[in-house]
């Protein structure tokens, strides 16, 4: 049975040093640091590489996260995997649960996490599913 958590979360991105001779700065690689708050309440860090291309608004990114706290109640940590693109200003992003990632009583998580931004605000859809075979 999927389960449905929301909330809200505060991100730190840290540039780091550029690759020398990648054309567009690529790759372009950043530290991620989240607090999430809302149903799935603990702090997340991960890194980011990203490329833009020379045709503004388009772009590509993947990110690993290790997420750790509490999901309504249950103790744990799970790995996140990010892709991503901006196809001329048109977002479309797939974010998982990397399978057997989970820990604890997140043991045998799956699922599927969306980023929402609205008025430079980020907050977060959660659908996932715990246990064997889940």
């Amino acid at each position: 049975m999927t389960t449905r958590a929301t909330g809200t979360f505060e991100v730190k991105v840290t540039p780091q040093p550029a690759e020398s001779g990648g054309q567009y700065g690529v790759p372009g690689r950043m530290l991620l640091d989240k607090q999430l708050y809302g149903d799935l309440e603990g702090v997340s860090q991960g890194q980011m590489l990203a490329a833009g291309t020379a045709v503004k608004g388009s772009a590509g990114y993947v990110a690993m996260e290790l997420v750790t706290g509490t999901l309504q109640g249950r103790r744990g940590s799970f790995i996140l995997q990010h892709s991503g693109t901006m196809n001329r200003g048109v977002p479309e992003m797939a974010i998982s649960v990397v399978p057997d990632s989970g820990t604890e009583e997140l043991t045998g998580i799956r699922g599927r996490f969306t980023i929402l931004i609205a008025d430079g605000k980020h907050s977060y859809e959660f659908e996932y599913e715990i246990g064997e075979g889940a």
